[in-house]
């Protein structure tokens, strides 16, 4: 071998030898907690244009809204999407999480679903109505409850009204509290139940076609991307808000769901 030969075989070497030692640059990997039914259906979607953009997301289930949040502050996730800024402001209050909200995505109106009467007017008197337990969902249930003229609440109430607040009861209704997740399965046991809209459709139930009376579309119960705040300036961050709000996701929403889901943006 003569000596341009042995350059180019030891040049030839140092090549290889960079593109073996060369890292492989693997995509950004994060897990995503959301509960069952829209808020997973819709993340299948944005799962689609992070994989462009670089962000390899699993998308974890749950079934009620206590483990969402324990996960992520034990860090099993990245982020999760099932809970509006109230639940999380009540959170971050109370279990001393570090989280913040990184972008709103979708808004669920609660419905008043009966299986034994057709309008609220047709409630009888001492009927047994369902609310959800947690404090934030048990409170927007209330003022549902007074928007549509069942009790009336104190004047200070606030977005955490209870079953105390109330200051006046025609019909003398009997508010009962249960998990979330358990009131369309447990609807025959009351004259009604107030639903968030992810659990009823869930259940196989439109606010659109089956609920009896539906939350006004205004208010604050825009549902949020959640994350850990030491995590706000991570790439896949920017890149998860901008999948989500991108018009793929927003077309989506309104033909699967035509209006009984609400996009924020």
């Amino acid at each position: 071998m003569n000596r341009r030969q042995l350059i180019q075989f030891f040049a030839g070497l140092g090549v290889a030898a960079s593109l073996i030692s060369a890292p492989v640059l693997a995509a950004d990997q994060i897990k995503m907690g959301v509960t069952a039914g829209p808020h997973a259906e819709i993340m299948e979607q944005v799962k689609k244009l992070l994989a462009k953009d670089g962000v390899d997301m699993k998308i974890i289930e749950f079934t009620d809204y206590i483990q969402p949040n324990a996960a992520l502050s034990a860090g099993d996730l990245d982020a999760n999407s099932y809970q509006h800024q109230p639940y999380l402001d009540a959170q971050v209050k109370d279990r001393g999480y570090k989280f913040i909200s990184v972008g709103t995505t979708i808004t669920f109106p609660m419905g008043i679903y009966s299986k034994k009467v057709k309008s609220l007017n047709d409630l009888k008197q001492g009927a047994r109505i369902g609310v959800p337990n947690d404090p934030t969902n048990g409170g927007r249930a209330l003022l549902v409850l007074q928007a549509k003229g069942v009790i009336k609440l104190k004047a200070d109430a606030g977005l955490k009204a209870t079953p105390l607040d109330i200051v006046e009861n025609p019909k003398k209704v009997k508010i009962v509290e249960l998990d979330a997740a358990q009131l369309p399965r447990s609807l025959d046991d009351f004259d009604a139940a107030v639903i968030n809209g992810n659990f009823a459709e869930s259940a196989g139930l439109s606010p659109t076609k089956d609920a009896i009376s539906v939350e006004a579309s205004t208010g604050p119960y825009a549902n949020v991307l959640a994350i850990r705040a030491v995590d706000k300036d991570k790439p896949w961050v920017a890149k998860l808000v901008k999948a989500y709000h991108s018009p793929e996701v927003k077309k989506f929403v309104l033909e699967k769901y035509k209006g009984s889901v609400i996009t924020s943006w």
